[in-house]
C-alpha cells in the first residue's frame, strides 16, 4: 500500500496545473525584481562579500537560472519588456528618460490576469509611465501600485511623498536625501499587507523594489547596517552591501509569510535583478567594481560590459524561481531565455490568455518538467535587444553586437569566448550576416505613449531632492538648459516665418512642427508616432515671409538626452510657389551630434523652403529637430 500511495502522490504532482475552476486552486504569483543587483554579487551566485542567506536558501530549495537575461540594459526598457512579453525591438519604452509611457492599448501581465479574478498589486519603481500619462499602472491592470512612477523620483529613499494610484502619499519629515521615513520600509510593508489581505484569493504581487540602486541610503538602525558598519570599506560600499542584505531579510519575511498563510505550495515566486551590474565603486585597482558584479568569483572569467550597453555584462542578472512541491530543489538551469518569457510563463501557469503579439515563450516546462506542464519546452530562435542605437542578437552560442548605428557588426562565439574579447565576424561572415538580417527584421519603429499633462510628472522628478513644492523653472531658465543653439551671424531672421504644412507632428506630447522654427532649442518637432506611426519621408514647408537669397540650411538636433528622430539624410528645396518645388537644391548626410550642422547649397532665391527628411541615425521611421535655420547668401 505504501508504494501505491507513493505512486498516487507522484501522479498528482505531475498533473497539469489547473487553469480554471475554484479561485483557491489558481496559483499566486510573486515577482521580486531588485534594482541593479549584479550577477555575481549575491551568495547563491558565489559572491563572497555580501550576506544573502534567504536568497541562498531560496536557490537551494528552488531553481537557479544561469542564462535568463534582462529585457534591456537599463531600468525603464527592461521593465517594459517584462510587463509586456515583448523584446525591445517591439516595445513602446526603449529610452530611459524616466517617465516614458506605455501606450494606452498595451496589455501587461496584470491586465492579462484580471479577467481570471486575480488581485494585482505593484510596489516599488514603475518606470513605464509618469503621472497623467497613458502608461500609469492603474490603467494597465493593477488594482494598486505604491511607490515611484518616475525613475528620477525613485533615486531617493527619503522623498517627501510616494505615489499610490497617481495620488501622493506624504512621508513625514523627509527632505529628499535625508529624513524620518525610509521609503522602502513603507513600500515593503504595503507589499506584505497586500499578500496578507489577498491570501484567500489568487493574486499577482509585483515588487520592482528600488534597493540597492539610487542614493545608497539605509537607516543606521537597520539590522543589516550592523553587519557592515565596521568593515574596512568605503562608506558607500558598506551602505550598498547593507541594502542588499536588507532586501534579503525582507525576502525571507515574504517567504515566511507565504508559509504562515498556508499558501506557499500554491505560490510561484520569482526573484531577479533588472539589468546588468553597474560595476559599482570601481577604482584603478578594482576596475570591475568593488563587488565585481561581472567577474566570476572563482574562475576570474569576466563578462564584457556593464549596465547601459548590450554586451553580456549589461544583460546578465541573477534569477531564481521557487515553488515548493513543484520545482525540484537545488536545480540549476542553463535554459536560454529573457524577460519577455515571464508573461507567457505566467499565462501558462494560470491559464490566462497571452496577447498574440508577444516575443516570449513559456519556461514552465523548464520549471516543473514537461509532463507536469503538459507540453515540451520550446527554445528561442534568437534573443534580441536594442537601446540607444545599440543592437545585440544571440542565437545559441553565437552573439552579434553593433555598438552604434555606424559601427560594424561584431560576432562572438560564447562557447569559447564568454568574455566577448575576440571578434570573429571576418572569419564567419555568413553567420554575422544571418544574425544582422534577423536583427533588422526584429526591429520596428518605436511608438511611445503620451501625456495628457506633465506638471505632476515634473513635480515628481523634483521630489528626488525634496523640491516638489518649488515652482516649475521659468521659461527663460529652461532655455539655458540646451547646450547648443543655432548660430546668429549670417542667418536669416525667423521672426516672420511660419510652417505652412508638415507631413506629421506628434501633438499628443506637444512636439509640434512649429517648434522647429521658434528659435528655442529646448523645444522640438517630432513626427507622429502615436496613436499611429507616420512613415518617411517627412516634410516641412516653411514660409519665410518674404523672398530671400539662401545658400545654406542649418540643422540642430534635439537637445535633450534622446536621439530618436535625429536626421541622417535630408533634401532641401527652395521655390516661390509653395506647391511647385521642382528638384532639390541640396542633399546631405548628417552625423550624430548635438552641435548645429550646416548644409551648403547653391545660392538660390525663394520665399518657400521644403525640408524633406529621408532617414534618421538610428534607422527608425521618424524625424525630429530642435531648430532649422537658413543662412543668407552674401
Amino acid at each position: 500500500m505504501k508504494y501505491f500511495f507513493a505512486i498516487l502522490c507522484l501522479v498528482a504532482l505531475l498533473q497539469p496545473l489547473p487553469a480554471t475552476g475554484d479561485d483557491s486552486a489558481k496559483p499566486n504569483i510573486v515577482y521580486i525584481m531588485t534594482d541593479e543587483l549584479g550577477y555575481f554579487e549575491p551568495g547563491f551566485m558565489g559572491g563572497p562579500d555580501i550576506q544573502t542567506p534567504n536568497l541562498d536558501r531560496m536557490a537551494a530549495e528552488g531553481m537557479r537560472f544561469n542564462n535568463l537575461f534582462a529585457g534591456s540594459s537599463v531600468c525603464a526598457p527592461t521593465r517594459c519588456c517584462f510587463l509586456t512579453g515583448k523584446h525591445s525591438g517591439h516595445t513602446s519604452v526603449r529610452s530611459n528618460g524616466g517617465g516614458t509611457p506605455l501606450r494606452a492599448d498595451e496589455p501587461t501581465i496584470a491586465s492579462m490576469l484580471k479577467p481570471l479574478g486575480y488581485s494585482t498589486g505593484g510596489f516599488g519603481k514603475w518606470g513605464t509611465g509618469g503621472r497623467d500619462s497613458t502608461g500609469v499602472p492603474e490603467k494597465h491592470g493593477f488594482d494598486v501600485f505604491l511607490g515611484y512612477y518616475d525613475q528620477v523620483h525613485a533615486h531617493s529613499y527619503y522623498p517627501p511623498y510616494l505615489i499610490r494610484n497617481s495620488e501622493e502619499v506624504p512621508l513625514m519629515g523627509n527632505v529628499g536625501v535625508s529624513g524620518e521615513t525610509y521609503s522602502h520600509y513603507v513600500i515593503h510593508e504595503a507589499a506584505v499587507q497586500f499578500i496578507r489581505d489577498n491570501s484567500k484569493n489568487p493574486f499577482f504581487a509585483y515588487l520592482p523594489i528600488t534597493p540597492p540602486h539610487g542614493l545608497f541610503n539605509i537607516p543606521d538602525s537597520d539590522p543589516a547596517w550592523a553587519i557592515y558598519k565596521d568593515k574596512p570599506w568605503p562608506e558607500q560600499v558598506r551602505r550598498y552591501a547593507a541594502m542588499v542584505t536588507m532586501v534579503d531579510r525582507q525576502i525571507g519575511e515574504i517567504l515566511g509569510l507565504l508559509r504562515e498563510l498556508g499558501i506557499a505550495d500554491n505560490t510561484l515566486v520569482f526573484f531577479s535583478g533588472d539589468n546588468g551590474g553597474a560595476d559599482y565603486f570601481a577604482t584603478k585597482e578594482q576596475p570591475r567594481g568593488f563587488f565585481k558584479a561581472n567577474v566570476h568569483p572563482k574562475t576570474g572569467v569576466e563578462y564584457r560590459g556593464r549596465k547601459g550597453n548590450l554586451y553580456e555584462g549589461g544583460l546578465r542578472i541573477p534569477f531564481l524561481a521557487y515553488w515548493p512541491g513543484k520545482i525540484k530543489p537545488g536545480t540549476v538551469s542553463h535554459h536560454l531565455g529573457y524577460f519577455p518569457d515571464i508573461l507567457p510563463t505566467i499565462a501558462d501557469v494560470t491559464g490566462a490568455k497571452p496577447p498574440a503579439d508577444i516575443d516570449g515563450i513559456s519556461i514552465l516546462p523548464e520549471l516543473i518538467g514537461e509532463q507536469a506542464a503538459g507540453h515540451a519546452q520550446k527554445e528561442h530562435e534568437y534573443l534580441y535587444w536594442e537601446i540607444g542605437g545599440q543592437t545585440a542578437i544571440r542565437r545559441g552560442d553565437w552573439r552579434a553586437v553593433r555598438p552604434s548605428p555606424k559601427a560594424n557588426w561584431e560576432l562572438y562565439n560564447l562557447s569559447i569566448d564568454p568574455s566577448e574579447s575576440n571578434d570573429v565576424a571576418a572569419d564567419h561572415s555568413d553567420i554575422a550576416r544571418e544574425l544582422s538580417e534577423l536583427a533588422e527584421r526584429a526591429h520596428e519603429p518605436v511608438r511611445e505613449g503620451t501625456f495628457a499633462r506633465t506638471d505632476r510628472h515634473e513635480r515628481d522628478r523634483r521630489a528626488k531632492f525634496g523640491k516638489h513644492d518649488d515652482p516649475a523653472p521659468p521659461q527663460k531658465a529652461a532655455k539655458e538648459t540646451a547646450k547648443y543653439s543655432l548660430p546668429v551671424e549670417g542667418m536669416i531672421s525667423n521672426k516672420k516665418w511660419k510652417v505652412l504644412r508638415a507631413s506629421s507632428e506628434n501633438s499628443g506630447n506637444g512636439k509640434y512642427a512649429a517648434n522647429a522654427i521658434d528659435g528655442d532649442p529646448n523645444t522640438l518637432w517630432h513626427t507622429r508616432f502615436s496613436p499611429s506611426l507616420a512613415p518617411p519621408p517627412h516634410e516641412l514647408v516653411i514660409d519665410l515671409g518674404a523672398t530671400h537669397q539662401v545658400d545654406g540650411l542649418v540643422y540642430l538636433a534635439r537637445q535633450d538626452n534622446g536621439w530618436n528622430g535625429t536626421v541622417a539624410e535630408l533634401e532641401v528645396f527652395v521655390a516661390n510657389d509653395p506647391e511647385q518645388f521642382g528638384t532639390p537644391v541640396g542633399k546631405a548626410k548628417l552625423t550624430r551630434t548635438k552641435k548645429p550642422q550646416t548644409m551648403t547649397i547653391p545660392e538660390t532665391s525663394g520665399r518657400y523652403v521644403l525640408v524633406r527628411i529621408l532617414s534618421e541615425i538610428n534607422g527608425n521611421a521618424f524625424a525630429s529637430a530642435a531648430e532649422f535655420g537658413l543662412r543668407a547668401a552674401d
